[in-house]
């Protein structure tokens, strides 16, 4: 089965500040939100989240950020974590650029990274 689209990531500088944004864009972040590393709500169906610079660099330490790139994730979920596995080595195999390979990652899920023609990292996971 192909990936589905799942979650928008973005990785920010300022949790509070970021989310102070958002909530005047009418989106509904629980209060209190801005003390979490990873804040995550769902939208007619689609995830939304964001996560700081240092939780992200705190399981993928090559990872860098430019203002203005890199910051904008897109997620898909996989049916099973064999999955994972086979749609990054589909993609790293065409010729792309694989990030991260497979992993079972501490909060559940199979993940892998690859990145996009314009360098922007994409997530492929399931539940394990």
């Amino acid at each position: 089965m192909t990936p589905k689209l799942d979650l928008i990531g973005l990785v920010v500088k300022d949790m509070a500040a970021t989310l102070t944004f958002y909530r005047l864009l009418g989106l509904p972040i629980p209060d209190e939100a801005e003390k979490e590393r990873h804040v995550e709500i769902t939208i007619g169906g689609m995830r939304i989240a964001w996560d700081t610079q240092e939780l992200v660099t705190g399981f993928d330490p090559s990872r860098t950020f430019l203002d203005g790139k890199g910051r904008l994730g897109l997620a898909f979920r996989c049916d099973s974590p064999a999955d994972v596995d086979s749609f990054y080595a589909t993609v790293t195999e065409a010729g792309y650029t694989g990030h991260k390979e497979p992993w079972d990652a501490f909060w559940g899920q199979r993940y892998a990274v690859i990145i996009d023609p314009d360098g922007n990292h994409i997530d492929l996971f399931a539940d394990v």
